[in-house]
Parts: C-alpha cells; sequence; structure tokens
C-alpha cells in the first residue's frame, strides 16, 4: 500500500514539473515573439546586410548607417502617429524610402547603387507577389 502511494505522488509530482516547465518554456517563447526591434537594431541590421551585399568601405558603411537610423526613426514615428490616415501613412513611408534612394546615391558607387536598386526592385516584386496571392485568397473566401 506505502508503494502504491509513493510510487503515485512521485508520479504527479513529475506530471506536475513538466506541465510548469512546459508553462514557462511557451511563455517565454509567447515574450520573445513580442520584442520588437528598435530602430537603431533593425538601422544596424540592415546596414550591415548592405555591407556585405555591396561591399562597402569603412566610410560608406558610417554613411549608410547614418542615413538608415535617421529614416528608420522617421519611419518609426510615422507609424505611430495613430492621428494620420493609413494612406497618409502609406504616402509618408514611401517618401521617405524614396529619400534612402537618394542619400544612398550619393554615398554608393553607380555599381553598388545599381546593385542596391536591383536588390530593392525583386524586394518590392516579391511584396507585390505575395500581395496579389493574399488577395486572390481573400476574393476566394468571399466567393465560397
Amino acid at each position: 500500500m506505502q508503494k502504491r502511494i509513493i510510487f503515485t505522488t512521485t508520479l504527479l509530482a513529475g506530471l506536475l514539473l513538466g506541465a510548469t516547465i512546459t508553462a514557462m518554456a511557451q511563455a517565454n517563447d509567447t515574450t520573445h515573439r513580442r520584442q520588437r526591434w528598435s530602430a537603431e537594431d533593425r538601422a544596424d541590421k540592415f546596414s550591415d546586410k548592405l555591407d556585405r551585399e555591396l561591399h562597402l568601405n569603412r566610410d560608406q558603411d558610417k554613411q549608410i548607417h547614418v542615413i538608415n537610423e535617421d529614416i528608420t526613426r522617421r519611419m518609426d514615428a510615422v507609424k505611430h502617429n495613430h492621428t494620420l490616415p493609413k494612406k497618409e501613412k502609406m504616402q509618408q513611408m514611401k517618401a521617405l524610402n524614396e529619400e534612402r534612394g537618394q542619400r544612398f546615391k550619393t554615398v554608393l558607387t553607380p555599381a553598388q547603387y545599381k546593385k542596391w536598386n536591383n536588390w530593392e526592385m525583386k524586394k518590392k516584386e516579391r511584396l507585390e507577389a505575395k500581395m496579389d496571392k493574399k488577395q486572390q485568397k481573400r476574393q476566394a473566401r468571399q466567393q465560397n
């Protein structure tokens, strides 16, 4: 009888411990997903990517980082401005991206700028394809 009680108690304690560990792991996963990168972190990441892709020299790398940080901060300000309508936000974001391109043009060599511009165009095409696919799914759901 005592062996059965000890076995049952040990089994319940093990299950409780396993459930607690699982719950804590899931809580940690959700908190990590909710954290947003700061403007500086996003600028760093994008600048590093540009450095790898375009083989920037030190001076270019510093200038590109300053541009990215400035544009990213201003984009965050637009994003968090809840008084602006969505269309106005989109127009301002587009203007900021165009400004980034113009500022990059002054820093990058013509070959680097062309490579960056092609990269941006491919990214834009992928985004448009993704949006078209999403629109088609939405229309298919509405028809059903």
